[in-house]
C-alpha cells in the first residue's frame, strides 16, 4: 500500500536528499503497518516522535503500535518544538 510519510524540523534530516524540499516521501508498505513500524523502520529516534499524526488526527503513544496505517493515508511526525 502506498502511504506518504511526512517528517519535520530537525526529522527532517531522515530523508533521502531529494525528499527534504517538499518534506515528504511516498512508501510502499505491507498491508497494516503501524506508525510505530514505520518510525523504527526509519531509525526515527522515539524520543523525537513528540507530534504523530495521520491524515491530520493525532495518534497518541498508545496507539502507534495498533494502529494500522491505510492505502492513501499520510504519516506526518514532528518533533517537540520551543518557542519564545
Amino acid at each position: 500500500m502506498k502511504v506518504t510519510l511526512k517528517l519535520y524540523a530537525t526529522l527532517s534530516d531522515h530523508l533521502p536528499t531529494q525528499a527534504r524540499k517538499t518534506n515528504a516521501v511516498e512508501l510502499d508498505l505491507p498491508a497494516g503497518t503501524s506508525p510505530a513500524q514505520v518510525i523504527e523502520t526509519w531509525s526515527l529516534p522515539i524520543k523525537l516522535c513528540h507530534l504523530v499524526l495521520v491524515d491530520g488526527v493525532f495518534v497518541p503513544p498508545a496507539e502507534r503500535a495498533t494502529r494500522a496505517l491505510a492505502e492513501g493515508e499520510v504519516l506526518a511526525i514532528w518533533p517537540p518544538i520551543a518557542g519564545g
